[in-house]
């Protein structure tokens, strides 16, 4: 992200006169305050920030936040946020999507702004269901999930979001939830990122896919069933009180991490592994972690920033237009051109 001026705000100047109408208990008003808390530590400008969404649930976000915003069309929320961003590099974007918005028909969409890596924050809320169109299953539904289009259950794939974003060439690649108190700090290295930061955040519809993940999102225990994941520090979870540490270390005859013991916290000699967010093969890796015999992997996963956008097109063009006049008559005339003379009532 462009790094302007910083400002002295309060979550109350983010906060809009509107009537928050998500249903109770939802956990987008969790994500919400998160990023609502998180704006006025990192400084920007109410005035140089702009919330960009398209159809569902998540997509009323805008609505909520004292700035710019734009709700737009089914999946196409990254085509108008690529547009906003080349006429006004300076802008601070977030993108706020949904599995369903950003996965299905925004799919293609969503490809193009991450392999473009045009310089903004996208926010893919994850429910695992449709939630705004009562309860259909999504791209990142589970396998049995029954929905009044899966009566009988889900027998479709699931998509991977992070998987998908480290595919389609993304530099920035994060994981969340929306009730987690670490939430802001990955919004926060998000922002951080120049380039298109792509951030999963798990959220509880509460009543079309309840409680769904509860296996590692719940409280009690939660130690055991996430993975937080620090640049420089070792990959480690569990603790003494839940039956022991515990890390994962790599398998080099397989290529893939396992679970290891960590007795008297002596990591280095368990070989666990310490984590390289610019390490796009151990991104890939952590991504694909399947819950249960793993931890959910969470925070940043991938980092290492690349040549943006914006700043790709900006170049060329000032590269193009240098030692040139801007003199639209004179393009006009130039090259092989031709005179027409008479009139209609004496036409050539």
């Amino acid at each position: 992200m462009n790094a302007p001026a910083k400002i002295e705000t309060t979550l109350k100047d983010w906060e809009t006169d509107q009537e928050v109408r998500w249903c109770p208990g939802c956990g987008d008003y969790a994500i919400l305050k998160a990023v609502q808390r998180t704006l006025p530590q990192l400084g920007v400008d109410p005035a140089n920030t702009v919330f960009i969404s398209g159809i569902g649930c998540s997509s009323r976000f805008p609505y909520y936040m004292e700035s710019y915003g734009f709700h737009t069309i089914h999946g196409r929320a990254p085509a108008l946020a690529t547009g906003v961003k080349l006429a006004n590099p300076e802008l601070n974007i977030w993108l706020v999507t949904g599995d369903g918005d950003g996965l299905s028909i925004g799919g293609n969409h969503m490809m193009h702004v991450l392999r473009r890596n045009v310089d903004m924050q996208i926010m893919l809320f994850n429910n695992e269901i449709y939630g705004l169109t009562k309860g259909q299953y999504s791209p990142t539904s589970r396998v049995g999930t029954p929905s009044p289009s899966t009566p009988r259950g889900s027998v479709d794939a699931p998509a991977n979001p992070c998987a998908f974003a480290l595919g389609s060439g993304a530099r920035f690649v994060a994981r969340g939830f929306d009730v987690s108190k670490n939430l802001p700090d990955v919004l926060k290295a998000a922002h951080a990122h120049r380039g298109a930061a792509f951030i999963e955040i798990f959220q509880n519809c509460i009543v079309y896919n309840k409680d769904v993940f509860d296996d590692f999102a719940a409280p009690k225990g939660a130690e055991d069933r996430q993975l937080w994941l620090e640049d420089g520090k070792p990959m480690l979870f569990g603790s003494e009180k839940s039956g022991g540490v515990k890390g994962l270390a790599l398998d080099t005859e397989t290529l893939a991490f396992r679970v290891v013991d960590v007795p008297d916290g002596d990591w280095e000699s368990a070989g666990v592994r310490v984590h390289n967010a610019k390490n796009r093969v151990t991104a890939h890796l952590l991504a694909e972690l399947p819950f249960g015999p793993y931890p959910m992997a969470l925070g940043v996963l991938y980092d290492d920033p690349a040549p943006t956008f914006s700043d790709s097109v900006i170049a060329e063009h000032e590269a193009a237009s240098k030692g040139k006049e801007a003199n639209l008559a004179k393009l006009l005339g130039t090259g092989q051109t031709w005179t027409v003379d008479g009139t209609a009532q004496d036409p050539v």
